[in-house]
C-alpha cells in the first residue's frame, strides 16, 4: 500500500523532472484533490487507494503536459472563496486581490447599496467575491467571452450572490449606466512579452484575456474615456495594471479627467492596483 507521503513524494519528483517549479505544492494539491480532502488534511488522513493512485497518476500527466493545476482540479481560490474555472476563463491570481484591498478601504461600509461594474469580469471572481463582503450591494458583470460568463454565472450561484448580478455578454461599453464603484482586471501583457510566457499560460489561458497590444496599454486606452461616464458623483474605478505600467496607464486617466486616488503594490512591492476618481 502506498501512504499519502510516498504518493506525494513521487508526485513531486515527476513534477520537478518535467521541470514545474511548483512541483511540489501541485503534487500535493492534485492528491488532495483525488482523495477530497484539504491540502492540510492530506498527511494525516488515511493512505489512498488504488484507485485514487491511478486518477492521482492521470492527473499528474496531465500537469506533466503542463496544464494549469487550477484547470485539473476546476477550481481556485480567490480572497479565500473557491472559484470554479477551467478552459476558455483566466485563473484568479493573488496580485489582483490588490483591487479588492483597494475597493474596501475606498468603501468601508459593507452595508452601503453599492452599485458596481465588473469590466472583463472573466470568472466573476472580483465582483462576486465584493458582493460576498457586502450584502447590499448590487452588480453588472461583463465579459465580451460567453465560455467565461459562463463559469461567472456558476461563480455567482455557487457563492450565493446570483440574485445580486446582472451579467451582460460585450465589449467595455456593454457596462452602461452609472455605477458607485467600477473594477477591472483587464488584459495588460505586451506582444513581447507574450513570447515569454510560461506553457501553463501560453497554451491553455485565453489570449484575449492576457494581451493588450504592442505596449500592452490598448485596453486602458479603451476603458479610460468610459469610466467618467460609468462614474457617479463621488464614484471610485480600481483597475490592475502590469508591472512597469504605472506611469502610462495614469497619464492615459488623467488625460480622460480622471484623478489618481492611490496605487496599491501587489506583495513583491509592484504598483498593481490603481484606483481614480473624476477629477
Amino acid at each position: 500500500m502506498t501512504t499519502n507521503r510516498e504518493a506525494w513524494v513521487a508526485g513531486a519528483e515527476k513534477l520537478a523532472a518535467a521541470g514545474i517549479d511548483s512541483a511540489r505544492l501541485d503534487a500535493r494539491v492534485l492528491l488532495a484533490h483525488v482523495m477530497e480532502l484539504g491540502t492540510g488534511e492530506l498527511l494525516t488522513a488515511s493512505d489512498p487507494s488504488p484507485e485514487q493512485i491511478a486518477r492521482y497518476d492521470e492527473l499528474l500527466e496531465r500537469r506533466v503536459a503542463r496544464e494549469p493545476a487550477a484547470y485539473i482540479t476546476g477550481a481556485r481560490e480567490f480572497w479565500s472563496l473557491p472559484f470554479a474555472v477551467g478552459p476558455g476563463v483566466l485563473i484568479p491570481r493573488p496580485e489582483t486581490e490588490t483591487i479588492l484591498e483597494e475597493a474596501t478601504r475606498l468603501f468601508p461600509d459593507r452595508e452601503a447599496p453599492l452599485e458596481v461594474l465588473d469590466l472583463g469580469t472573466g470568472s466573476g471572481c472580483l465582483l462576486v467575491a465584493f458582493l460576498k463582503d457586502y450584502s447590499n450591494a448590487r452588480g453588472v458583470g461583463v465579459d465580451r467571452s460567453a465560455e467565461a460568463l459562463s463559469w461567472a454565472r456558476a461563480n455567482g450561484e455557487a457563492l450565493g450572490v446570483a440574485d445580486r448580478i446582472a451579467w451582460r455578454e460585450g465589449g467595455w461599453p456593454a457596462g452602461e449606466g452609472t455605477y458607485d464603484l467600477v473594477l477591472s482586471n483587464p488584459p495588460y501583457l505586451t506582444l513581447a512579452e507574450a513570447s515569454e510566457l510560461a506553457p501553463e499560460i501560453a497554451r491553455y489561458e485565453p489570449a484575449s484575456a492576457l494581451l493588450a497590444g504592442a505596449d500592452g496599454l490598448n485596453a486602458y486606452r479603451a476603458i479610460a474615456p468610459l469610466i467618467p461616464r460609468y462614474l457617479k458623483p463621488g464614484g471610485r474605478a480600481v483597475l490592475e495594471i502590469g508591472a512597469g505600467q504605472v506611469d502610462a496607464v495614469s497619464a492615459i486617466l488623467i488625460g480622460q479627467g480622471l484623478e489618481i486616488m492611490a496605487i496599491k503594490p501587489d506583495l513583491a512591492g509592484v504598483p498593481r492596483s490603481i484606483a481614480v476618481a473624476r477629477a
